[in-house]
């Protein structure tokens, strides 16, 4: 049945993902803090833009945001002109930011107070994953929030599942984005490995992608990687927040995190690198630097 949405935050994620709610038959509203992307949306789409995060979560059953970090959340929903003060009684918020799990726990009570449901909902599968509408979405909420926006969330998700309590959605991004750290460090050094002892690194790969040491990355990243092409989406500046989130995490719960942390440092190299707007797989390009050769 088709919903009244808001859909905040028309990023690399947010603009396909709001494009597959409008082609599923939603009645999408959008709203972006430069109004010309929104403009151009509903050029493609359809639908309205809006002037606020309020208007656009005004009247709508679930209102979705995708936005950068816990500040912009805080101000796209608790801020003037923001989503809450808009919404009606018994709608729902979707956050997909990856945002800490302490400003998740802290709207969900704000959003009790004021009648609404609140659901954090991080996903992974990057740009390539919501232009597809094949993303992984990790939930944090109550179940019947939860209940009332999973049907919106799979329009462009692959799997999507509760995970617990408020903040949840958020904690277990934090355990991918570690996972994730720990495989394209690994993978880079194997490359580069694989380099120096003059073996042809696509046989290599074509080998050992059929055992044990396959991974999503090996798969879809080891050519790219050799080529020197860093230009899949998911940069390392966000990479680098988002392992700033966990690591404080870490702090508060004890858990120690001591590859993310030195991950994280080498980002940083990479950085220094001219890095910044690379993506994740250029811990190849710094790794190769080591060794004094460049990687294209």
């Amino acid at each position: 049945m088709p919903l009244r949405l808001g859909f905040i935050g028309l990023g690399i994620m947010g603009y396909p993902m709001a494009g597959h709610l409008a082609r599923a038959g939603h009645d999408v509203t959008v709203f972006n803090r430069t109004a010309g992307k929104a403009q151009h949306w509903v050029a493609e789409y359809g639908g309205r833009s809006a002037p606020s995060p309020a208007a656009a979560a005004e009247h709508a059953d679930v209102v979705l945001a995708c936005v950068g970090r816990d500040s912009d959340v805080d101000t796209v929903t608790r801020g003037e002109g923001g989503a809450f003060e808009a919404m009606k009684s018994g709608a729902v918020f979707v956050d997909h930011t990856t945002a800490s799990a302490a400003i998740a726990r802290e709207l969900a009570k704000t959003a009790r107070e004021s009648s609404i449901g609140f659901v954090d909902a991080p996903v992974s599968g990057g740009e390539q994953g919501a232009r597809n509408g094949k993303l992984t979405i990790m939930c944090g909420g109550s179940a019947g929030d939860y209940e009332k926006a999973a049907p919106v969330m799979h329009v462009y998700a692959r799997h999507c599942q509760r995970m617990g309590g408020a903040g949840a959605g958020q904690l277990t991004k934090m355990v991918n984005q570690i996972c994730l750290a720990g495989t394209i460090q690994g993978l880079s050094e194997a490359l580069s490995f694989a380099r120096a002892a003059d073996l042809d690194p696509l046989a290599v790969v074509e080998v050992i992608s059929k055992g044990a040491a396959q991974s999503w990355q090996m798969d879809n990243r080891h050519a790219t990687m050799l080529e020197g092409r860093f230009d899949h989406g998911f940069a390392v500046e966000w990479m680098r927040k988002d392992l700033a989130i966990c690591l404080d995490e870490a702090r508060r719960n004890g858990a120690p995190l001591a590859l993310a942390a030195l991950v994280d440092q080498f980002y940083g190299d990479v950085e220094r690198m001219g890095g910044r707007r690379w993506d994740t797989s250029s811990l190849f390009a710094r790794t190769e630097a080591l060794r004094g050769n460049r990687c294209s």
